[in-house]
């Protein structure tokens, strides 16, 4: 069993908490992405599951052991930083084996354990090179490797993407999770960007200002955001919000679900921008005084400054209270 339980984890900083008594399992063999912005607690948490930070309260638990005021070494885990953290004077295979070595694993075990996991990982000819002649994507390989290679069934990473160009990280975030699949690794995984958190998740743990906004599979947060922090967070662009005529809550509506009519719709404003992306296009309206926008496919022939409708169906509106910020019992939406 490498299940991970955190219990009312909690990390203050003085006066300041910044995680603040957060719960959830992870069980064995799933892929959880920690996801928010700058600030909110994901990293903080990783680094009180891994143990290089000490909780102010609350519990860990991995493999069904309370680890809570264990050190790292002792919990049988293996992390990959945002850091590659290669040795520039070791070539790939003494830096992938490395921690091996400090463990006394036998010479005829590491060399086993190497071929296999370098095959996995695509290194193998590059076994005899220092990381200085290597891409970046490659180092990043090396530290996957040397993740792997400890054969602990727990990863834990920390944004270990976010220094790589966008052509590499999209190959990244294919080659992480298939081996995740591939060896039925039990793999927590911090990032603020969305697109890693939806392609690779099983399960999403939306965190704002030290707490958990909502956890769920990415379609869960996408299709059914329960806040409307996490209608904004969670899709590109984020989720418009209109007020509800009756000035008793708001209403969100995806951008593909906003059609635009050359008459009058059910919100009727002036073409502000568009920005053509190939496979389709972003409209941002103007409509008393707040941008909405919709996707459509392909190329758009409108102009700046042309009059447009804008209508959507009943059923694409999510509603929101405007005091909580949250979900309440959903009201249809009349005609403005």
């Amino acid at each position: 069993m490498s299940e991970i339980t955190v219990a009312n984890l909690t990390k203050a900083f003085g006066p300041h908490k910044a995680v603040d008594g957060v719960s959830f399992t992870v069980s064995s063999g799933e892929f959880v992405v920690l996801l928010g912005p700058s600030g909110c607690g994901k990293s903080t948490t990783l680094r009180l599951i891994a143990g290089l930070e000490p909780p102010s309260a609350g519990s860990i638990s991995i493999h069904g052991h309370d680890v809570t005021r264990l050190g790292p070494s002792q919990r049988q885990i293996s992390m990959v930083f945002q850091s590659y953290a290669v040795f520039p004077h070791l070539d790939v295979a003494r830096n992938i084996t490395f921690g091996l070595e400090v463990r006394g694993v036998s010479k005829a075990e590491r060399q086993q354990r190497l071929a296999r996991v370098a095959d996995i990982v695509g290194l193998t000819p590059y076994l005899a090179r220092k990381p200085g002649q290597l891409s970046g994507g490659q180092r990043q390989r090396v530290a996957l490797a040397r993740a792997i290679i400890s054969e602990r069934p727990v990863c834990l990473m920390d944004e270990p993407l976010s220094n790589l160009d966008a052509k590499l990280r999209h190959e990244m975030r294919v080659e992480i999770r298939e081996l995740q699949q591939r060896l039925g690794m039990t793999m927590l995984y911090v990032t603020h960007d969305q697109i890693e958190a939806m392609t690779m998740a099983d399960r999403v743990i939306l965190m704002k200002d030290g707490r958990i906004e909502q956890d769920g599979t990415p379609a869960d947060l996408y299709e059914r955001p329960r806040t409307m922090f996490a209608a904004r967070f969670v899709g590109l662009p984020p989720m418009n919000f209109i007020p509800a005529p009756d000035e008793s809550g708001t209403v969100g509506i995806r951008a593909e679900d906003l059609k635009l009519t050359s008459g009058a719709g059910r919100l009727s404003g002036s073409v502000a921008g568009i920005e053509y992306l190939g496979a389709d296009t972003l409209v941002s309206v103007e409509w008393q005084g707040l941008s909405l926008i919709a996707r459509v496919a392909g190329a758009s022939l409108l102009k700046r400054g042309e009059t447009v409708g804008l209508s959507w169906d009943d059923a694409a509106e999510h509603h929101f209270d405007i005091r909580e910020q949250r979900r309440p019992v959903a009201r249809q939406f009349e005609h403005v």
